[in-house]
């Protein structure tokens, strides 16, 4: 018998019964605030085909104290091969027990998914990807509904929401937006002048560097960098609401989660990319501007009747189309991914990064179908 002989709190008794069993008496006060000894003190006892059994008639408390002393034994078990009845513990040390030794399957797969070949991963992804696609439909006919009901004046949200969301997205944008759109259009200018001026016609940078700037590229570019900065904070923000059960609160008082929280971010970035579009437009070329007046020796009121003469109406439309578009897919992306975050905080990791992933996607086909439809209707 083994006993704290300071404080006489906790008693821990061993005792053969027949040749194959080993009764653990545990009794008294099993606290971490106790100075309780260590599993290996009943490690000389224990041998190959032995069974262990529990007494715990004499506990009268207990708490994870006795739980790592519990996990302890169990681990020594395993390596001497002995079997263990746990009957004899209270039955909610056996539930915890259970709860610490159960795998969390999500891990599993995790390291399992490693171990598969590229091509088995890309085919499992692609499989799930269209497994998906039915809920994606059923999203998108949400959203549809819920703009029906804007235009019949019954959709349910505050214009609170509205204006602090059109705030986060488009002002708060602004200076991002600007560094990336300032870089582009320097590098646009450069590209342009490393060509033209082998035939002599530096000054047609300034259409280069404006009907890129104005009809593809800057909306592009504000879409990818809303993308990766709004989309991931919107499915955040939806999955957190997920995981806090408040979107199920919605549901339970009859308030629609789509109109609620879906509908004001779609409008703020529907609103708000567009004219983020624009002003991408005039950063880069200024920065065509400075890159012809500093380098190429144009002048600045000649690179601007440049400017005027090249840009029309229709690169204005088509730039502010794209980035319409460009908004609504990425609030689409975010908010769909939030909605169908786990309960878990590893959960909305994914959902941000799966918000991006397909943000960016969603732009590049919508990019490349209004390309070839413009084309076609030759705007």
């Amino acid at each position: 018998m083994v006993r704290n002989s300071n404080e006489r709190q906790w008693q821990l008794d061993t005792r053969r019964i027949g040749d194959d069993l080993l009764e653990v008496s545990c009794g008294g006060r099993w606290r971490q605030d106790q100075d309780l000894p260590a599993a290996g003190v009943i490690l000389p006892e224990l041998g190959d085909g032995l069974r262990l059994s529990f007494n715990t008639a004499q506990l009268s408390a207990w708490d994870t104290g006795f739980l790592a002393f519990l996990r302890a034994l169990f681990a020594l078990c395993a390596e001497r091969g002995v079997s263990i009845d746990q009957e004899g513990l209270p039955k909610g040390v056996r539930h915890l027990l259970a709860m610490a030794a159960a795998v969390p399957e999500q891990k599993a797969a995790r390291r399992s998914s490693t171990q598969q070949s590229m091509l088995f991963q890309v085919g499992a992804a692609t499989v799930a990807f269209f497994r998906g696609a039915p809920e994606m439909l059923r999203f998108l006919g949400e959203i549809t509904l819920s703009f029906g009901r804007l235009f019949r004046g019954r959709a349910r949200f505050r214009l609170s929401d509205l204006w602090w969301e059109i705030e986060e997205v488009g002002p708060r944008a602004l200076g991002i937006v600007s560094v990336i759109s300032f870089l582009v259009g320097l590098i646009l200018a450069y590209l342009g002048a490393d060509q033209l001026r082998l035939v002599g016609a530096q000054i047609f940078i300034a259409d280069l560097v404006a009907i890129g700037m104005v009809r593809e590229v800057g909306a592009l570019m504000t879409g990818i960098i809303i993308a990766g900065r709004t989309g991931a904070a919107f499915a955040a923000q939806l999955g957190t609401m997920q995981v806090n059960e408040e979107i199920d609160a919605f549901k339970t008082l009859g308030v629609s989660p789509v109109d609620f929280l879906v509908l004001p971010r779609m409008l703020a970035l529907m609103l708000m990319v567009p004219l983020l579009t624009l002003y991408a437009g005039f950063v880069g070329m200024l920065a065509g501007l400075l890159v012809s007046a500093t380098i190429f020796d144009i002048g600045m009121f000649e690179y601007y009747i440049e400017t005027l003469r090249a840009l029309e109406l229709k690169h204005f439309l088509v730039g502010l189309s794209k980035g319409s578009v460009y908004g609504a897919m990425v609030a689409y992306a975010g908010c769909l991914r939030g909605m169908q975050c786990g309960r878990s905080a590893e959960s909305v990791g994914e959902a941000a990064t799966s918000a991006v992933v397909t943000g960016i996607l969603l732009i590049t086909i919508s990019a490349s179908l209004m390309t070839i439809i413009f084309y076609r209707l030759g705007i």
